[in-house]
Order: C-alpha cells, then sequence, then structure tokens
C-alpha cells in the first residue's frame, strides 16, 4: 500500500490547479469589468490599474496571479510580505508591490528595502521614519499619502482639515517619490462622495495617482476619478482563516 502523503498528492495537484484556474479566471473577470467601468464612465482602460490584494493569502495564490499576468500587488503587513515576494521576484522581476495597510514606525526600514510603493503615509511620525529608513537603505519606495475622508478614529489615514498642509509638507519632503492620495470609506455610508473628495483633493496638488475602490465598489471609484483600484477578495476568494 502507498503511504498515505502518496495518495494525497494526486488530491493536492488537483487542488492547487483549480485554485490557479479560478484565480485566472476572476482576474478575467475583474479586467473586464474594469474596461467596462472605463467605457461608461468615458475614460480608458490604460488609465486603470489593478492591484492584486494578496494580504492573507499564501504565496501560491500570488504565483497563480502572476502566470496569468498580474503584476501588481497589495499587502497589508510588511512581515507577511518578506515571506512571499522576495523568491517570486526572482522569476517575475517586473513584479511590483504595494503595502496598503497600516505602517508602524518600526517597519520603515522593512517597508523601504521591499516594498515599490507604500500606500499609506498618513503622519509626520511615519514621514521621519520613511526618511530616516530611505537614508539606511538607499532607497525610498513611491508614496501615496492615505487620506481619512471619513475622519473615522478607528482608521488610519490623516484627517480631512489637516490633508492639504500634509500634503504639501510632504511633497516639499519626499519631491517626486510622493504620487498620490489613497482612501478607505466609511462602510456604512455611499463611497462616491469620498471618491470624488479624493480625486479633487489630487488634483489640487497636481498628484497623478488615486488609489480608491475595493472589491465591492470598485466601479464607483473608477466613475470618480481611480487610477488604482485595490481588488482582494473578487480575485482571491474570502480571507483563510489566520488563526489570530
Amino acid at each position: 500500500m502507498l503511504p498515505k502523503s502518496h495518495l494525497a498528492a494526486p488530491d493536492a495537484m488537483e487542488s492547487s490547479a483549480a485554485m490557479s484556474d479560478q484565480i485566472a479566471e476572476n482576474l478575467s473577470a475583474i479586467r473586464s469589468r474594469i474596461i467596462q467601468a472605463c467605457e461608461t464612465s468615458g475614460r480608458l482602460a490604460t488609465d486603470v490599474g489593478l492591484v492584486a490584494v494578496s494580504k492573507f493569502h499564501p504565496q501560491d495564490a500570488v504565483e497563480a496571479a502572476l502566470k496569468a499576468g498580474q503584476r501588481v500587488f497589495g499587502e497589508n503587513r510588511v512581515q507577511e510580505a518578506a515571506s512571499k515576494f522576495p523568491a517570486l521576484r526572482e522569476t517575475w522581476p517586473d513584479l511590483r508591490l504595494h503595502i496598503i495597510g497600516g505602517l508602524q514606525t518600526n517597519k520603515a526600514v522593512d517597508a523601504c528595502r521591499i516594498a515599490d510603493v507604500i500606500e499609506t503615509l498618513d503622519r509626520p511620525a511615519l514621514s521621519d521614519a520613511l526618511e530616516k529608513a530611505a537614508e539606511k537603505t538607499g532607497r525610498l519606495p513611491e508614496l501615496l499619502i492615505q487620506v481619512n475622508t471619513g475622519n473615522e478614529p478607528q482608521k488610519s489615514g490623516i484627517p480631512r482639515d489637516e490633508a492639504d498642509a500634509f500634503i504639501k509638507t510632504s511633497m516639499l519632503r519626499f519631491g517626486a517619490k510622493v504620487r498620490g492620495l489613497m482612501c478607505i470609506p466609511p462602510e456604512d455610508e455611499d463611497p462616491a462622495p469620498h471618491f470624488h473628495f479624493l480625486t479633487q483633493l489630487a488634483q489640487r496638488h497636481g498628484l497623478p495617482v488615486v488609489s480608491m475602490g475595493m472589491s465591492a465598489d470598485f466601479e464607483t471609484a473608477i466613475a470618480e476619478g481611480a487610477t488604482l483600484v485595490r481588488v482582494g477578495s473578487a480575485i482571491f476568494g474570502s480571507r483563510p482563516m489566520t488563526g489570530s
């Protein structure tokens, strides 16, 4: 009799293949919806990029998305990103990693080493930490400023009434590395006014990148001017159990 491990291997292979097929199918569907949303809004499909949010999903799920042509990924935690992406870069050197979760100042060095974009610059203390980290590592990722458009106390992001001043200060400090803005609207509100506010704020400061919209509302975000949408569950499925 074959060992149980050998008996289980075909099932595991079939499961992996099914996962890859499903992720590729999901990506194709999301891309089609992005194209349709752009056409409806009178925009070019090339104006909107897709960040595949791979947080909490295993490395083989990211690999499946890479094989399906996706190159830009979003991770909440620097430590988790560090466990997945360095090895994947060896095969796909053109992949781009965005840190999209709130960033602790003590993770600034690691973030500068691994990320291509940090979407969550939101306070002077983090600016200080990133400046020191850039000096230490010799590199600074592109930066998006997260704006707390709903002024929600439990969320990261610079408050609305402080956003203009913080954007100006950040642009003076980091120059062209500041590329744009990001937001996460309140769950219980119509996201459209929040998306509109962020687009107008970015335009006022001459910033080209507006990262907004997730699985449930990215089409609304595109209608309001998003240049990046962050989609996770609609690509990778529901979040795996993490045990925490």
